[in-house]
């Protein structure tokens, strides 16, 4: 089943926010990986809004390993004459022809299936980020954002209400579900090191949880989950005790943070992106209750033990705050309620 286009609330919100840094794009081309996915349909949906409503003229090279899979999931996009559909493995893509000055790798596989092949996961996002930097080096990108993760700071102490970009922890490599954050780390450090080299400008944005259109209800994401059963009146079962804390930033807040990072941030910095208002799993699951407007009842898989710390993952953004302005502008229950609102078409 095709996707439908984001509300055009949430598209003049991104522009508003960003609006004087497309100029930098007038006339040129944009390279992204990663198009397919849930940041990649935001940042095709951005870029197209913003290319129409200020007659840019500027394209974009999304690579995807099916564009006809592509086609399928979201017509809107990829049929736009402004996106080129460039086929192949982010390891072994053919590079087009052409200079890109600017450059978004957001693709790596975060599914459940990935998970289970730690080593394969790890494999792709080092030689994916090195073909993908190669190809920057070789065709005149000036400015590349790397989509990293605040999984690179490994497990969040208890002590520590939410994390700085200056945290050096890390996770623990000997573990195979490190992987993802290993891989982060040392894409990180490729990034900033071919940069160096080639004399390109990098910007690293550190992503937490996100929500709204376009992110699966299927998957393992927990607000996803949520708002799927809510959606069918299903009770939300809750696996563990409901304490663990997260926060969620809307997607298109999401979407002028990374555009914002993209044009204006410091090169060879690294900004978290996200909320920094923090809710625990089982709030969630009844913040989602009440904005749908539902009765579902909420299940914890187990009782809390007294005296356990909870586990955290959630952000300090006080860096991209204070020195780009960026802020979150749409509270989570309306996330929650957007979010739902596209799922079933409203």
């Amino acid at each position: 089943m095709a996707s439908r286009p984001v509300a055009q609330r949430d598209l003049e919100a991104i522009l508003t926010l960003t609006a004087p840094l497309w100029e930098q794009l007038r006339g040129r081309q944009l390279f992204l990986t990663g198009g397919t996915g849930f940041f990649g349909c935001w940042l095709l949906e951005s870029f197209l809004y913003a290319n129409r409503a200020l007659s840019l003229g500027a394209s974009v090279a999304a690579l995807t390993r099916s564009p006809e899979r592509f086609r399928e999931k979201a017509p809107h996009l990829a049929n736009d004459p402004a996106v080129h559909l460039l086929p192949g493995d982010i390891r072994s893509f053919t590079f087009p022809d052409g200079d890109f000055e600017y450059l978004i790798h957001a693709a790596t596989d975060t599914g459940a299936q990935a998970a289970e092949q730690p080593a394969i996961l790890l494999s792709s996002i080092l030689d994916g980020t090195r073909r993908v930097l190669d190809f920057a080096a070789a065709h005149g990108t000036r400015r590349v954002l790397l989509v990293s993760s605040g999984a690179v700071y490994g497990a969040q102490p208890a002590e520590i209400a939410r994390l700085p970009e200056t945290y050096l922890g890390g996770p623990d490599w000997l573990k195979p579900q490190a992987a993802y954050g290993e891989g982060k780390r040392a894409a990180e450090s490729m990034t900033v090191l071919y940069a160096h080299q080639a004399g390109m400008e990098c910007v690293i944005a550190r992503c937490f949880a996100f929500v709204g259109p376009h992110l699966p209800l299927d998957r393992h994401f927990a607000i996803g989950n949520f708002i799927r059963d809510a959606m069918r009146g299903s009770p939300i079962r809750i696996g563990g005790d409901g304490t663990p804390m997260r926060s969620y930033l809307y997607a298109s807040d999401l979407a002028a943070w990374l555009w914002t990072l993209l044009f204006r941030a410091p090169s060879g910095e690294a900004y978290n992106v996200g909320s920094d208002e923090a809710v625990s799993i089982a709030d969630l699951a009844r913040a989602v209750v009440e904005a749908l407007g539902v009765s579902s009842e909420v299940q914890l898989g187990r009782e809390v033990i007294p005296g356990m710390p909870r586990a955290q993952y959630v952000p300090d953004t006080a860096k991209a705050r204070e020195q780009l302005g960026l802020c979150v502008s749409v509270d989570l229950r309306d996330a929650i309620r957007y979010t739902a609102e596209w799922h079933r078409g409203a």
